[in-house]
């Protein structure tokens, strides 16, 4: 009976998750691991490290070998992955390799966030521990904190936030959220990359028309990511632009803004970009477009020559 149970679908939504009747999950990407290690990988080591014990939440903490010799402050770079909210982590290849490489380049100390992934634990609970994750990371200011390398080798006077597609939305929110609550908490600079903003009515004549993909769209949202929102797609953590989500509270000097023309999100990265210019937050905007690129292809395919251009223009702006 249990087996029957066990094979019989409830739901599921297409390429993130199947739902069965039992409450198992089964998620089609995302899945591998790869381990962290003390032996240097291209030049960098890795560990992870509990900034949750209730929710056994950990980081991903990236720092370059030769910085335990050289004894010299980095550059902090905090990522927020991406995967709809639903799938990958810290622990990804894709996110692991892409991360070594940017530690490498830039020579900083890279912590990339783990957070509870919908729709086991809906929004806004992604939110919620990005921001928790945020908090621990800033309690070691003083070296106060609990992990050595961020004592040791942090720079909190050039500390950069970045994050791909739902990693990239949560960005702008946590960038807005320090700078509401007054904290002494500000980002030299964030990385917004391919974000996942959308609204239920295209946003300009040349945002997606097409209704099938505006339902698809919504429906991943609706249904598995954040099922309690009152707006649905209108829901201001996802329709950032609509709503206007605290564009002068921004507690950043600076953002970058990538977009690529094919990506179904393009239209509102770009009009996000274009509302921060005219907010009063005060800060520099910059924005680069891949037109004949898709979502995250700089992932997908880190050595295609846009995808290296695109490395270089990362590692520059978290280093300058």
């Amino acid at each position: 009976m249990e087996e029957e149970e066990e094979s019989e679908i409830a739901s599921e939504l297409l390429p993130f998750v199947r739902i069965y009747k039992s409450g198992h999950i089964k998620r089609f990407s995302g899945n591998e691991i790869i381990p962290p290690s003390l032996d240097p990988l291209n030049d960098v080591i890795t560990k992870d490290v509990i900034y949750s014990p209730d929710l056994n939440l950990s980081v991903r903490l990236f720092l370059p070998h030769k910085s335990i010799s050289d004894n010299t402050k980095l550059p902090l770079l905090i990522y927020i992955h991406g995967g709809a909210w639903i799938i990958e982590s810290p622990f990804s290849p894709i996110y692991h390799n892409y991360l070594t490489e940017v530690t490498k380049s830039a020579n900083c100390l890279t912590v990339s966030i783990q957070y509870r992934r919908a729709p086991e634990n809906p929004v806004p609970a992604a939110y919620e521990d990005s921001w928790l994750a945020i908090q621990w990371i800033y309690s070691h200011v003083n070296r106060s904190g609990s992990e050595d390398w961020i004592n040791e080798y942090a720079d909190f006077k050039k500390v950069y936030l970045a994050g791909d597609s739902a990693g990239g939305n949560m960005c702008h929110h946590m960038a807005v959220k320090a700078g509401e609550e007054k904290l002494d908490l500000r980002f030299k600079g964030i990385v917004i990359v391919h974000p996942a903003f959308w609204s239920k009515d295209p946003i300009d004549e040349e945002d997606v028309q097409d209704g099938e993909i505006r339902n698809g769209i919504g429906e991943v949202w609706e249904k598995l990511v954040s099922p309690n929102s009152v707006d649905g797609v209108d829901d201001p953590l996802f329709n950032v632009n609509g709503y206007g989500s605290g564009f002068d509270e921004l507690s950043c000097e600076k953002v970058l803004v990538a977009v690529a023309g094919k990506d179904v999100f393009v239209r509102q990265g770009l009009g996000y970009a274009a509302k921060l210019e005219k907010s009063e937050w005060g800060g520099e905007v910059e924005v680069v477009l891949e037109e004949d690129e898709g979502h995250v292809f700089h992932l997908q395919n880190p050595e295609s020559e846009k995808a290296l251009k695109f490395f270089k223009k990362f590692v520059e702006f978290i280093t300058c």
